[in-house]
């Protein structure tokens, strides 16, 4: 292939589209599968039952697929599924899943995975993230959408963090993150809504005063989490164009698996 480096070691099995660039010194293991347009830099060690969409980009040094760091994990079969379009810069670590969850650590389209980030088995990120130097994920965690990891960030395993969510730099989460809220501290607390980040796309003052409202509702009412579920609701009818989105905070509340940032 003319876009592989004479240096870079491919196994036989891997699955490569013809337009895959990759830098000198890399490994791309047998059971690798690589989609159109992604560039894979110098001695990037790609491993396992990897996949890994289109038009990526992967700096150098980065670790991708490797197995698990879990004490359990005695060699199954488990995968890492990344998306389209995401970023992943230098010294990345990005492990496969583990048969005591979902089998699979899973990332979405978009991302950008700044510098020394460490991915844990089974975590499950969505679309349009940024995770900033140095954050780490602890196993099992999930992140939706457009979610924002400040620098060193870290995040212990199993908690979730909400759409639009926002971690402060150094941040150490063990708490779950509703949507939109602004987390900040050791142990990290509640520190207002991510209102810059939902200006930049395209939430209007209402909706974002809808949101700051529910956001008092929870934190500063001083009321109990099922009457603040309730009086999210009410919220909801009173604000139609941001109804949605209190809904969501209502109902991540309510399925939280280790209970909200308080």
């Amino acid at each position: 292939m003319e876009n592989v480096h004479p240096t870079a070691i491919i196994e036989a099995g891997a699955l490569l589209d013809a337009t895959v660039e990759v830098g000198p010194y890399a490994v791309i293991g047998a059971r690798a599968v690589i989609g159109a347009g992604t560039r894979i830099g110098p001695h990037v060690v790609i491993q396992g039952r990897t996949t890994i969409g289109r038009d990526n980009t992967i700096y150098q040094f980065a670790s991708i697929g490797a197995a698990p760091q879990d004490k359990k994990y005695a060699g199954e079969d488990t995968a890492l599924e990344i998306g389209d379009r995401n970023t992943i810069r230098e010294f990345v670590t990005l492990n496969r899943g583990t048969t005591q969850d979902a089998g699979a650590t899973r990332i979405g389209n978009d991302n950008l995975i700044m510098a020394y980030v460490h991915i844990a088995h089974d975590c499950q990120l969505g679309n349009h993230l940024i995770l900033a130097n140095n954050a780490t994920l602890a196993g099992h965690v999930h992140l939706g959408d457009w979610v924002f990891l400040g620098g060193f960030t870290t995040i212990h395993q199993f908690c979730h963090i909400g759409a639009h969510a926002m971690t402060a730099f150094t941040a150490a989460v063990s708490q779950d993150v509703p949507p939109f809220v602004t987390a900040a501290g050791n142990r990290a607390k509640p520190a207002g809504i991510n209102s810059e980040g939902l200006k930049r796309r395209g939430f209007s003052s209402e909706q974002i005063q809808a949101i700051k409202r529910g956001y008092r509702l929870v934190y500063r009412a001083d009321l109990p989490l099922e009457q603040a579920k309730a009086a999210l609701e009410a919220e909801a009818l009173r604000s139609p164009d941001a109804a949605v989105y209190l809904r969501q905070l209502r109902d991540f509340i309510e399925s939280s698996p280790r209970g909200i940032v308080r």
